[in-house]
C-alpha cells in the first residue's frame, strides 16, 4: 500500500510543475510526475513544456522509452484528470497511460466541462484495472494557475 505522505509529496511536486506552464486561454496548466515502485521519480512533465499542444502526462511519458519496465509498477501523479479527447493529437492522455501500463494514477481534480466536455479519464482507467486515487484536498492548489479559465 502506498503511503499517503508519499502521495502528498508527489502531488505537491506535480503542482510545482504546473506552475511552470506557459499560460494559455484554451488549455489547462497541468503538472505530472511518474514515480517508480521504489518511490523514485523517473520522469516529469507539464503542459506546453515542449510545444503548445503537449499535455503534462504526455510530456512525462515521452521522456521514457517505450516499454520501460519501471512503468509496470509506477504511479503517475497528475494535477488534473487525464484527458479522453484531444483536438491536437491522435491519442488522449488516458490512452497513452493505458498503453504505457502504470497500474496507478493519482489526481488532484477532475476535468470540468469547460474546454472539453464529458471527460471520462477516471472511469476509463478504472475500467482497465488501473487504480485511480483522488486527492481533493489538493484541488484548490492545482487550480490556482487555471483560475483565469474557471467560471
Amino acid at each position: 500500500m502506498t503511503d499517503y505522505d508519499d502521495d502528498r509529496r508527489w502531488m505537491e511536486r506535480a503542482i510545482s510543475l504546473a506552475h511552470l506552464c506557459p499560460p494559455s486561454q484554451s488549455a489547462f496548466s497541468v503538472g505530472a510526475v511518474i514515480v517508480d515502485a521504489d518511490g523514485n521519480e523517473i520522469s516529469n512533465g507539464y503542459s506546453r513544456e515542449t510545444d503548445d499542444h503537449v499535455h503534462a502526462e504526455e510530456s512525462a511519458l515521452a521522456k521514457l522509452s517505450a516499454g520501460d519496465p519501471r512503468l509496470r509498477g509506477a504511479t503517475i501523479y497528475s494535477t488534473l484528470e487525464p484527458c479522453t479527447k484531444r483536438k491536437s493529437r491522435p491519442l488522449a492522455c488516458t490512452q497513452l497511460i493505458l498503453k504505457a501500463g502504470p497500474p496507478r494514477v493519482v489526481i488532484a481534480w477532475r476535468e470540468p466541462d469547460l474546454l472539453i466536455t464529458n471527460c471520462t479519464g477516471v472511469e476509463d482507467l478504472r475500467s482497465h484495472n488501473v487504480v485511480v486515487e483522488e486527492l481533493p484536498e489538493f484541488a484548490e492548489a492545482a487550480t490556482v494557475m487555471n483560475n483565469h479559465l474557471l467560471p
